[in-house]
């Protein structure tokens, strides 16, 4: 795994051992960042269930002004922070080491309105659902804020009306899906 473009283009970046991450491919973060590259200078990126902090190290490296990463493994976040000071990218960026809900909770109030989410979660135990719903309420995003998930293709997603949020698009594909989600604007 390297990070593809900006700075910290072509370093590599290390990654657990195992199956306790699931790290994405560069050409699927290639094809990610492509689609939102023109709104990474000075933004505010989230990652969560960051795994070896590729994608918020992608978005740093791209021009992001500061990317929290949220990795609940203890193993994992201590290889975001040592991928950090391999692209010198550390002064832009959090580390917390905690589940994603419990991160949420303590970053908000704390003045950040992000710009983009991301989250990876495990697979099909609905997790991205209880995030979604935390953050139907949360001051850390608005309607300028992209949310964009990345799940397996049987991922389900028709809960998002609901919630307050809408699919503004869906990029499959062999494997699994991103999709990019948006709070609907409050009346």
């Amino acid at each position: 795994m390297r990070v593809i473009a900006g700075k910290a283009r072509r370093l590599i970046l290390k990654t657990l051992e195992g199956q306790d991450t699931r790290p994405t491919t560069d050409r699927i973060k290639e094809t990610l960042f492509n689609m939102i590259n023109q709104d990474m200078p000075d933004c505010l990126f989230l990652d969560l269930f960051s795994g070896s902090g590729g994608i918020g190290i992608e978005a740093l490296s791209r021009g992001a002004r500061l990317a929290v990463m949220i990795e609940n493994n203890p193993k994992a976040a201590e290889c975001i922070r040592e991928n950090l000071k391999t692209t010198r990218l550390e002064d832009n960026a959090i580390v917390m080491g905690c589940d994603a809900l419990t991160g949420l909770q303590r970053l908000e109030g704390k003045d950040y309105i992000f710009d983009f989410v991301f989250m990876d979660p495990p697979y099909d135990r609905e997790l991205e659902q209880q995030i979604f719903k935390y953050l139907a309420d949360s001051s850390l995003i608005n309607e300028d804020s992209t949310i964009i998930t990345e799940g397996s293709l049987e991922t389900d997603f028709s809960y998002i009306e609901e919630l307050g949020f809408s699919v503004k698009k869906e990029k499959i594909y062999k494997t699994n899906k991103h999709i990019f989600i948006t709070k609907e604007v409050s009346l």
